[in-house]
């Protein structure tokens, strides 16, 4: 897939089983994999961590709109723990480039970025339930788009229906994510090098626990 092609529609028949009969969800379970994923790459998962942080420091110099665009931009850093989680599941081993494959699907995980965004801070601002809401339920757009080469509307909607499905069980698996982060955050902000590897990672098995992985090759 090239870096500027919008994706592709996917037959939406491929996720009837999660969104009509539902799936088991077991966060502990999915963080407890991410951590020993994380310990088999120490130093590639942290290294790529100090490189997303910097250019996340960068991203929040700015303010309003440039800021959003800017974190668009880096989108397809962000999925770059999930991809690296993905070829390890696969049986593949990890090369520090691998971190960057997002970039052949910019144009889509850029898209997505800025619509979820909006539509999460909007939801916010309405009552904040709907932003949350929105939140938890594009938990699993970025790795549609990397996975099946998805077209972003699609990816967020697949991704908004399947957790819908499950959301409680998703957003208590979300909640624990925000604690472990939080815990990393009190560690004087190092212990973060950890926790962001391994919730990504964490997030990436969930992905492929309930939805499937459908490539070998991204």
């Amino acid at each position: 897939m090239a870096a500027f092609d919008f994706g592709v529609k996917v037959d939406p028949a491929l996720f009837d089983r999660q969104i009509n009969e539902g799936f088991e969800v077991n966060g502990s379970d999915y963080i407890r994999k991410g951590w020993e994923m994380f310990r088999q790459n120490v130093g590639e998962f942290i290294g790529f961590a100090l490189i997303l942080f910097t250019v996340s420091a960068v991203s929040s110099a700015g303010s309003g709109g440039g800021s959003m665009i800017f974190s668009g931009l880096t989108a397809p850093l962000c999925v770059g723990f999930g991809i690296a989680a993905f070829k390890r599941m696969s049986g593949q081993e990890i090369q520090f480039s691998d971190f960057f494959i997002g970039f052949k699907y910019f144009l889509p995980l850029f898209l997505a970025s800025l619509a979820m965004g909006i539509l999460v801070a909007v939801g916010l601002v309405l009552l904040v339930l709907p932003g949350i809401y929105l939140a938890t339920g594009y938990i699993f757009a970025m790795f549609l788009i990397v996975d099946y080469r998805m077209e972003f509307w699609q990816a967020m909607e697949t991704s908004r229906k399947i957790v819908s499905r499950e959301w409680w069980a998703i957003f208590g698996f979300g909640c624990l994510l925000l604690l472990l982060n939080l815990a990393g955050a009190l560690a004087l902000g190092v212990g973060l090098l950890v926790t962001i590897p391994v919730s990504s990672c964490a997030v990436a098995i969930a992905y492929k626990e309930i939805v499937g992985l459908c490539s070998s090759e991204w």
